[in-house]
C-alpha cells in the first residue's frame, strides 16, 4: 500500500487562525486616528468603491457623427475636453475611456452628493458641446475685480488652429538640453493675427493665455514675434503634461461635435437599496449553506464553511485594494452577484469532495485513506468546472470591459467588431466571479484538505460518522454480521 503523507495536528489551528485573522483585517481594515484625521493603512469593506449603479450617477457614451471618421488624435483631444469639463464642474471621481475603433468616449461619473439641483441630462449636454478655445492677451492676474476672461483681448480662436502636438526638442538658446514642449501650428486665418499680437507683446514680455471655455489651461510668456504660424509653448512640462495640453488645444479645434449614443442614470436611493437587499440575501444564504454543509457532511462541512469564509474574505481583499500595489476595484450590483455565484461554486466543490469522502468510508476504507482518495478523485471534477467558469468570466470581462483592461486587450482580436461597452457593471460581475473561483482552489481545495487531514489525526475525530459515513459501531456490526453469515454457509 502506498504510504500516505500525514499532516501535523497543529496545522488545522494554524490555518484557522490565519483565515480568521485575514478575514478580520479584510472586513474591518487597519486605521489610525489622530484627532479628527484618520489614516487608512489597510482598506476594509467600508472603503469599497461602489459602482455608479449603487451610489447613483451617469453612464454615457459619446461618439463622432456617423459621416465623420475621427483620427486617434482627435478622439484623444475630445477625451481631454470631457475631462476638463468634468473637473470644471467639480466632478473629480469620474472614469473616462476611449475606443479608437468606433470613435467612442465612455464617461461615468457619480451623482453629485447633496445637490438636489443636479441635472444629469444638462451635464451630459454640456460635456458633449463643442469646445470654445481662445487665445487672449494677458493673464488671469491682470483681471480686475468683476472682470472675466472675456475682458482679455481676443487673439485667435480654436478654428484658427490647425494642430497642436507634444514634442521633445532643444531648449531655446541651448544646444545641449532637451525639454518637452507643445508645438502649435496655425491655419492661414490665424497667422497674421498671431504675428501682430506676439510682436506687440514681445517687447514687454507680455502673456498669452489659452482658455478652454472659461477655464485657463495655459499662460505663456511671449519672447519674440512669431510670424510663420508655428510656435512652441514651453514651461518645464513632463511628457504627459505636454500631451495633455496638446490634446486640450486640439479639442478646441475639433471639426465635429460629440454625439450621445447611449445615456443612462440611476438614483442613489435605488442603488443603495438594491445593494443592501443583495447583501442581506447573501448573509441569509450563507447561513443556510453553513447549516446544510454541517448537517450533511459533519466535520468536512465545518471545514468547508471555514474555507468559504476565507474565500469571501479573499474576494473582498481583491476588491478593496488590500495590498499596497493594487488599486481598489469598483464594486457593482452584478459584482455582488458574482461573489454569491463564486461562493456557490465553492459549495459545489466541497459537496463533491464530501460525497467522495463519504463513499470511500462506506466502502470500507480507513479515514486517512478515504480523505486522501476523496480529495484526489474530486479534484478533476472541481477543476473542470472551475476552469470553465474562469474562461466564461474572462470572456465577460473582455466583451464588457473598458478598452484599456487586460481582458479586453487580450480578446481584442475577437471583440474588435463590437467596440467598447458602457456595461462596466458586467465587467464587475466577471471580475468578482473569476477572483472567487480562483480563490476556491486555494481555500476550497488546498486549505480545507490540510485542515481535514490535520483534524483526522486527533483520536476524537476518528469516528467515520463524523465524516458522513457509517458509525464505527455500525461498521463493526455489519462486519460481524457478514463474518457470521459466511461462517454459517
Amino acid at each position: 500500500m502506498k504510504h500516505l503523507k500525514r499532516v501535523a495536528k497543529p496545522v488545522f489551528f494554524i490555518v484557522l487562525a490565519v483565515i480568521l485573522a485575514f478575514t478580520g483585517i479584510v472586513f474591518f481594515g487597519v486605521h489610525t486616528q489622530y484627532g479628527d484625521f484618520t489614516n487608512t493603512i489597510i482598506r476594509g469593506v467600508s472603503d469599497i468603491r461602489w459602482g455608479i449603479d449603487i451610489r447613483g450617477g451617469v453612464d454615457v457614451t459619446f461618439t463622432s457623427p456617423a459621416d465623420y471618421d475621427a483620427t486617434n488624435e482627435e478622439v484623444d483631444a475630445a477625451k481631454s475636453i470631457v475631462e476638463t469639463r468634468l473637473v470644471a464642474n467639480n466632478i473629480t471621481d469620474y472614469e473616462v475611456y476611449v475606443d479608437y475603433n468606433s470613435d467612442k468616449i465612455i464617461v461615468r461619473f457619480p451623482w453629485q452628493a447633496e445637490d438636489d439641483s443636479f441635472d444629469p441630462e444638462a451635464a451630459v449636454k454640456e460635456l458633449g458641446a463643442t469646445a470654445l478655445l481662445t487665445f487672449r492677451e494677458g493673464s488671469e492676474k491682470s483681471l480686475s475685480d468683476g472682470q472675466t476672461y472675456e475682458d482679455l483681448p481676443l487673439i485667435i480662436s480654436g478654428s484658427d488652429v490647425e494642430k497642436a502636438s507634444a514634442v521633445y526638442q532643444l531648449k531655446s538658446g541651448n544646444s545641449k538640453e532637451y525639454e518637452y514642449m507643445v508645438s502649435l501650428k496655425l491655419k492661414d486665418s490665424g497667422k497674421e493675427k498671431f504675428a501682430e499680437a506676439t510682436k506687440k507683446l514681445a517687447s514687454s514680455k507680455g502673456y498669452i493665455s489659452t482658455y478652454m471655455d472659461d477655464k485657463c489651461i495655459s499662460t505663456a510668456t511671449v519672447k519674440e514675434e512669431i510670424s510663420g504660424g508655428e510656435a512652441t509653448i514651453s514651461g518645464g512640462f513632463t511628457a504627459d503634461e505636454a500631451k495633455a495640453l496638446a490634446d486640450q488645444i486640439n479639442g478646441g479645434a475639433l471639426p465635429f461635435k460629440l454625439e450621445t449614443s447611449s445615456f443612462s442614470t440611476i438614483s442613489p436611493t435605488l442603488g443603495t437599496g438594491a445593494r443592501d437587499a443583495m447583501a442581506i440575501a447573501g448573509v441569509i444564504a450563507f447561513a443556510l449553506i453553513m447549516i446544510f454543509m454541517i448537517a450533511l457532511y459533519r466535520l468536512p462541512g465545518v471545514v468547508a464553511v471555514i474555507g468559504l469564509i476565507g474565500q469571501v474574505a479573499g474576494t473582498f481583499c481583491a476588491i478593496t485594494g488590500f495590498f499596497p500595489f493594487s488599486n481598489s476595484f469598483t464594486l457593482t450590483i452584478p459584482g455582488i452577484a458574482g461573489i454569491i455565484l463564486a461562493v456557490g461554486m465553492g459549495v459545489d466543490a466541497n459537496v463533491i469532495t464530501g460525497e467522495r469522502i463519504k463513499e470511500e468510508i462506506n466502502s470500507g476504507k480507513t479515514i486517512d485513506t478515504a480523505i486522501a482518495t476523496g480529495y484526489k478523485r474530486a479534484f478533476s471534477a472541481v477543476f473542470d468546472g472551475n476552469i470553465t467558469m474562469i474562461i466564461v468570466a474572462i470572456i465577460l470581462m473582455g466583451a464588457f470591459g473598458t478598452p484599456d483592461s487586460l481582458a479586453s486587450t487580450i480578446l481584442k482580436p475577437v471583440f474588435f467588431m463590437f467596440g467598447a461597452s458602457t456595461e462596466g457593471t458586467i465587467y464587475s460581475f466577471g471580475y468578482t466571479l473569476m477572483v472567487g473561483v480562483i480563490l476556491n482552489f486555494l481555500f476550497g481545495i488546498f486549505a480545507t484538505r490540510l485542515m481535514t487531514m490535520s483534524l483526522s489525526r486527533f483520536k476524537i475525530f476518528r469516528n467515520p460518522a463524523l465524516y458522513g459515513g457509517k458509525s464505527a459501531k455500525k461498521c463493526a456490526a455489519e462486519k460481524a454480521a457478514a463474518t457470521e453469515g459466511g461462517a454459517s454457509k
